[in-house]
């Protein structure tokens, strides 16, 4: 995961949400206790910022000897009544959790160690993986290594490898019935790799485990610790190593894991709702506001749900985030800094299962809206959840459409839906006139809501003028054009370095700086190379804060296929640069002869997506606006850069934005569409059939075509393999651009020793495994 922030662990503060736990616990945390006070604190704010608040936790006093570590459990203990402290005389940490395995009440169990934590949505997590997965014993998260080593442990579950290496996590949600069935952990030394030897005896016993793919357990590296204190003892690493051996030699077979995420081929069922007659768990008067995305990456969609998340009143509203596609999650840290309940559903659930969680999380949180953006599995949903909540008031927010997917992307699954939603949300007035002429929205229910910028944050002033230039050696004499973006088709990077050869050609002074990444961009980067134009093109990466770029820029570029409207034209004009951009989507509500230049487009987005045969009138007419606007006196220039700047001050601000999604929050939440809102749903319980088909129907094509898709790019790959177009490292990090699946792994360990047709029966062995 890029960026990952080491300091962000839970349990740094406790949130405080005072949850209703009405009902017998559900999970029983275990943790042994010996002379653990220094960062036991942490740990107890962790278990107790817990989303799901059914758990009793049984903490062992393993005969610590510091009288104010003692004091320290006696006063955690009245913190709350689901604590229970345990002494005993020192018997080792296994022997401490032994005693907390037997005085639990609960039939899943989740060891703890008291330096450790667990993300706030651990619980919930782990009770329903295994909820769904009644044949499996245990499940696990991908784990944080902080505190004395910093990483990130996530690894694909190998049974030949946990043979000679422990790579599952200790922490886990664990049946007791199968922990009594293997015999506990072990006692007959105070420190061995108790957890390793557990896991040992569950693969002996052929048991089944549930790999969840996302960080849920944090592990704290000390020296004190129980591997600190193996690492330090050779005697005491010979004896464990020992037992380890014995035990591996007793596994026989394959093991049985499930790893998310994962689209095996489904039944045909009805979508199912789980048995919870619980009170919800929060009870304050909030509105509960549930958004339903696709992931948590960056880009301009992902901002605009962000801004929302942090930006919102919090005394008003409390939000909540749920996601259904499969990505890596750059954001999520960005996204847990405001909000707590946070759920990838492809981390931990089957797609069959998503419904189901939805309900239960709407009926657990006493959701009243549900704002939906970019999930088209929460598109077919909503026939359903209309069905299932009749009073649930469901919005969405449309960015832009797409011709060239699914026949206008997401505006299209919009209008599909347009009876079952309350009211849609566009990001300007364009796509609202493309959503009424061809997809039938009604348009007394259709409204821009422009995302706006940050105009404090995004200011030249907040910046110092020179850091771009010095970071990449561009002299202070030279005009700069500013081309930042995702290096993909849609943005067409190979018109931008048409432009810019051209430009060059007559006008050498003049830089053009690329900031980004994407699929294209070594392609790019190797077009520049071969064309010589390393002095005219430079590339920046990616960068997290665009504004020293900004702020050495004359001009920004914008040449894309399509865009809504773009984010970094609003950055853009609140830094003062003008911006030369394509007529595509409401680029031009916001851009007029005062802040920039909106150029015609000469290719379509439907035909064109592939197409990099520019007209030179399109080219012409980039180089001209460029040098036109270059050429200005200063004056002129000084004015333009502070009409941008009032452009977006006046009218098109963040705030104003989270003001008026406040306002209609607020007004849909005292009732306002209720009388249509029963209307639709009466009409829709009258058809319960068609309406739970509709999403099965929905599920077994998406399933469908992720099998397909997988599948073709992995012949692709595996082709330029075994054809030695690609090394094996660059293989695996092209796949895994498609997918978190970890055989591929695999098949990079298979190519060191084999080019032949056994690397391809291996392969495609695997392949059928994975695609069940």
């Amino acid at each position: 995961m890029q960026d990952f922030d080491f300091s962000k662990r839970p349990g740094r503060t406790l949130i405080g949400r005072k949850l209703n736990n009405f009902g017998p616990p559900l999970i029983s945390i275990i943790t042994p206790f010996y002379n653990a006070g220094q960062y036991f604190m942490e740990t107890v704010n962790s278990v107790l910022n817990q989303t799901f608040p059914y758990f009793e936790w049984l903490i062992v006093n393993d005969g610590s000897t510091r009288s104010e570590d003692i004091s320290l459990l006696a006063a955690v203990e009245q913190m709350d009544p689901r604590i229970a402290v345990y002494h005993k005389e020192n018997g080792g940490p296994s022997s401490a959790r032994n005693l907390a395995i037997i005085k639990s009440n609960t039939e899943i169990i989740v060891p703890l160690d008291a330096d450790d934590l667990i993300e706030p949505t651990y619980l919930e997590c782990v009770y329903w993986s295994l909820y769904t997965n009644p044949d499996a014993s245990w499940c696990y998260t991908d784990s944080v290594g902080f505190f004395g080593q910093e990483y990130l442990w996530k690894k694909p579950f190998n049974i030949n490898q946990m043979k000679v290496e422990n790579i599952l996590t200790y922490a886990a949600g664990i049946r007791k019935k199968d922990l009594m069935e293997v015999g506990l952990q072990d006692e007959q030394h105070k420190f061995l790799y108790e957890d390793w030897m557990l896991w040992l005896k569950f693969l002996i016993k052929g048991k089944k485990a549930v790999h969840m793919n996302w960080y849920g357990f944090w592990y704290r590296r000390t020296d004190t610790g129980v591997l600190g204190k193996i690492k330090n003892d050779k005697d005491l690493q010979k004896k464990s190593r020992k037992l380890i051996r014995e035990l591996s030699k007793q596994i026989k077979g394959k093991a049985d894991v499930l790893e998310y995420p994962r689209y095996r081929e489904l039944p045909y069922k009805k979508p199912e709702t789980w048995e919870w007659n619980r009170p919800p768990v929060v009870t304050n008067d909030k509105i509960k506001v549930l958004l339903l995305l696709p992931h948590m990456e960056m880009g301009g969609a992902d901002l605009f749900n962000l801004d929302l998340l942090s930006r919102i009143d919090k005394e008003k509203f409390e939000l909540s985030v749920i996601t259904t596609n499969p990505a890596e999650s750059t954001w999520r840290q960005r996204f847990e800094e405001h909000v707590t309940d946070l759920f990838d559903l492809t981390t931990f659930l089957d797609i069959d299962q998503w419904a189901a969680f939805i309900c239960y999380f709407i009926r657990s949180r006493d959701v009243k809206i549900v704002l939906l953006s970019n999930s088209y599995y929460g598109y077919y949903l909503l026939p359903w959840l209309r069905k299932t909540f009749p009073d649930l008031v469901i919005l969405d927010y449309v960015h832009s459409e797409a011709w060239f997917w699914r026949a206008g992307g997401y505006a299209r699954t919009s209008g599909v839906m347009g009876d079952i939603l309350d009211k849609t949300y566009v990001s300007s007035m364009h796509l609202k006139n493309v959503m009424v002429r061809h997809f039938a929205k009604d348009p007394e229910r259709l409204e821009p809501v422009y995302i706006g910028v940050d105009e404090l944050h995004f200011s030249p002033d907040a910046v110092e003028p020179g850091r771009a230039r010095k970071m990449l050696g561009i002299g202070e004499g030279r005009p700069i054009v500013l081309f930042p973006c995702r290096i993909d088709l849609e943005k067409r990077p190979f018109l931008m370095f048409e432009i810019a050869k051209a430009t060059y050609a007559g006008n050498p002074d003049i830089a053009f700086v690329v900031v980004g990444d994407g699929p294209l961009l070594n392609e790019l980067q190797q077009a520049v190379k071969k064309h010589k134009l390393e002095n005219a093109i430079y590339f920046a990466g990616r960068q997290s804060d665009l504004r020293p770029f900004y702020r050495d820029s004359s001009i920004t570029l914008i040449c894309s296929l399509k865009e809504g409207i773009s984010l970094t034209t609003y950055e853009s004009l609140a830094m003062g640069v003008p911006v030369i951009s394509s007529d595509v989507g409401g680029q031009k509500e916001l851009i007029d002869n005062t802040v920039g230049r909106v150029l015609p487009l000469y290719q379509n987005e439907l035909n064109d997506l592939h197409n990099r045969s520019y007209s030179e009138q399109e080219v012409e007419q980039y180089v001209k606006a460029i040098v036109e606007i270059l050429s200005l006196s200063d004056d002129e220039a000084d004015s333009i850069k502070s009409a941008c700047r009032n452009r977006i001050v006046n009218s098109f601000t963040k705030s104003k934005m989270i003001s008026f999604l406040e306002t209609e929050f607020e007004a849909f939440a005292n009732g306002k569409g209720n009388e249509r809102r029963k209307k639709i749903a009466e009409a829709v319980q009258m058809l319960p059939n068609l309406i739970d088909d509709y999403l099965t129907m929905y599920i077994d094509y998406e399933v469908h075509m992720i099998h397909s898709n997988r599948a073709l790019k992995f012949v692709k790959y595996l082709k330029e393999i075994v054809q030695l177009k690609k090394s094996p490292h660059t293989i695996f990090l092209d796949f895994k651009k498609y997918s978190n699946r970890y055989f591929v792994q695999r098949l990079i360990v298979q190519f060191k020793w084999s080019r032949s047709g056994r690397l391809l029966r291996w392969a495609r062995n695997m392949t059928l495994r994975w695609l069940r």
